[in-house]
C-alpha cells in the first residue's frame, strides 16, 4: 500500500467565537503558524473549517514541528494526522496499520461530518467504526476516558484520521490585538505580564530602564535573555534600552526620599509612553499587583497613572506573588529572572518610601524638575536592539 501522508491538524478555541471577525483571525494565525514552522519540515500550511492544517514532509520532522506548534498562541490543541479518500472500507483497510504499536483496552470514535453529502452521520460511523476496531483490537469502546481516542474528520476531499491531543496554550493569534509596549524589568514579574498579553492576541515591544553606568550591566544582560525567551510566541522583538540614571540623580537632589519610587515610575511611563507611540502601540503593560510592594498601592498606582496618555494595563494586579512564580515557572522565565543583577529601581531606594503618595505633592515637586527635558534626553539616549528568530523572515506589524 501506498504510505499516508502525515499532517499536524490544529484546533482552535476562542477564534470560534469570533463571528465576522473569524477568517481575519484565522488568517493571522495561519501566517502565524507558517513563520513558526518554517524550517521544520512542513511542505504547506493550509486552513479549514474552524482549523488549519500543516502537511509534513516526512514522519522524522514530527518531533520538531510539535515542539513549535506548542509556543504558538491561537493554538488550543492539535493531532498528528492521516489524509485518506472519502471512503469507509478504506479507512477499515488502513486501520490495523494506523493503529499498529498502540497499546489500549478502551477506545472512542469521534466524528465530524464537515461534508453534509457524506451518506452515513457521525453517530452511524462512530457505530460503524467502533464495531469494526472492537473486533480488531478486542477494546472495549468507552466514551468517557478511554485510553485511546480516534478522530475522523470527514472533509470534501477525503478524510483525516488522528489521535494523540496535544495541549497548546490556547489564546489570541499574536497580532490580531495590537502593540503594547511593555516595561520590562529584569524580575519575575513583567515577563509574564508580557506573556499574558501575548496570549491575549498583542504583538509586544519591550522597554528596560537601567542606571548604568551606575550599576552593573546585568539587569540589561537578564533583559536580553528574556526578551529571547518571549520571542518565541511572537518572532519578531524590539528590546529598548532607557537610560534612567541621570533621573534618579536629579530626583535624588531635588526632592524628598519617601517621593522618588513614584517619582521614578513617573518618569519610566512618560519615556514608555514616547516610545510607544513612536512604535505605534495603543497601551503600557507593567507587572505591577496590587499591594505587592509600596510602590504598587492603588493611592501610588492612580497617582502613577496620572503621569500617562495611554492606558497602562496591568495583567497580574489581582495575582499574589506565590501565583505569579508558578506562571513565571510555566513559561520558563524563571530562572532568567531570579538570577541576582542591580536593577534601577534598586538604585537610593529610601528606606521607608510613600505608600500613600498625595498628586499635588508630587506635582510640585516635579516643578523643580526639568521633566520634559529630562525624558527627551532620556529617549535620545535609548538603546533599541532586535530579535528576529531564525524561521521568522519580516517582522510582524
Amino acid at each position: 500500500m501506498e504510505a499516508l501522508k502525515s499532517h499536524a491538524i490544529v484546533k482552535t478555541h476562542e477564534l470560534a467565537l469570533k463571528g465576522k471577525n473569524r477568517p481575519w483571525f484565522m488568517r493571522k494565525l495561519t501566517d502565524n503558524l507558517r513563520t513558526a514552522t518554517r524550517g521544520s519540515g512542513v511542505e504547506r500550511v493550509w486552513q479549514g473549517q474552524l482549523m488549519v492544517g500543516l502537511t509534513l514532509e516526512d514522519e522524522d520532522c514530527w518531533p520538531e514541528v510539535k515542539s513549535r506548534l506548542k509556543d504558538v498562541f491561537g493554538v488550543a490543541k492539535f493531532y498528528k494526522a492521516y489524509d485518506l479518500p472519502q471512503d469507509l472500507d478504506g479507512l477499515k483497510a488502513r486501520l490495523p496499520e494506523l493503529l499498529e504499536g498502540r497499546s489500549f483496552e478502551s477506545f472512542r470514535i469521534t466524528t465530524n461530518r464537515a461534508d453534509k453529502r457524506f451518506p452515513m452521520n457521525s453517530k452511524e460511523v462512530n457505530r460503524d467504526l467502533g464495531a469494526f476496531v472492537k473486533d480488531l483490537t478486542g477494546a472495549q469502546v468507552k466514551l468517557k476516558g478511554p485510553d485511546l481516542s480516534i478522530y475522523l474528520d470527514i472533509q470534501t476531499k477525503g478524510f483525516l484520521v488522528y489521535f494523540d491531543e496535544v495541549k497548546a496554550h490556547g489564546g489570541l493569534p499574536v497580532g490580531v490585538s495590537g502593540k503594547v509596549a511593555v516595561m520590562l524589568s529584569g524580575g519575575i514579574d513583567s515577563p509574564v505580564a508580557a506573556w499574558q498579553m501575548m496570549k491575549r492576541g498583542c504583538q509586544a515591544m519591550f522597554v528596560h530602564f537601567h542606571s548604568y553606568p551606575l550599576v552593573d550591566r546585568t539587569s540589561m544582560e537578564k533583559a536580553v535573555d528574556l526578551v529571547e525567551h518571549l520571542n518565541r510566541h511572537q518572532y519578531q522583538s524590539n528590546l529598548f534600552m532607557a537610560p534612567l540614571g541621570e533621573i534618579q540623580k536629579q530626583i535624588i537632589l531635588s526632592c524628598p526620599p519617601s517621593y522618588r519610587v513614584v517619582l521614578y515610575r513617573r518618569f519610566m511611563v512618560r519615556i514608555t509612553e514616547v516610545l510607544a507611540r513612536r512604535n505605534r502601540a495603543k497601551a503600557i503593560i507593567t507587572g505591577e499587583s496590587c499591594g505587592q510592594v509600596a510602590s504598587q498601592t492603588l493611592e501610588n498606582i492612580a497617582v502613577v497613572d496620572q503621569s500617562a496618555g495611554m492606558p497602562i494595563l496591568r495583567p497580574l494586579i489581582g495575582h499574589n506573588k506565590e501565583e505569579i512564580v508558578d506562571m513565571a515557572q510555566n513559561i520558563g522565565t524563571f530562572s532568567t529572572s531570579i538570577l541576582p543583577d542591580q536593577d534601577c529601581c534598586t538604585l537610593f531606594v529610601p528606606k521607608h518610601p510613600e505608600t500613600k503618595a498625595d498628586l499635588d505633592t508630587v506635582l510640585r515637586l516635579e516643578e523643580a524638575l526639568a521633566v520634559e527635558e529630562l525624558v527627551q534626553e532620556a529617549v535620545k539616549n535609548t538603546e533599541r536592539r532586535h530579535f528576529a528568530s531564525p524561521e521568522a523572515a519580516t517582522l510582524a506589524k
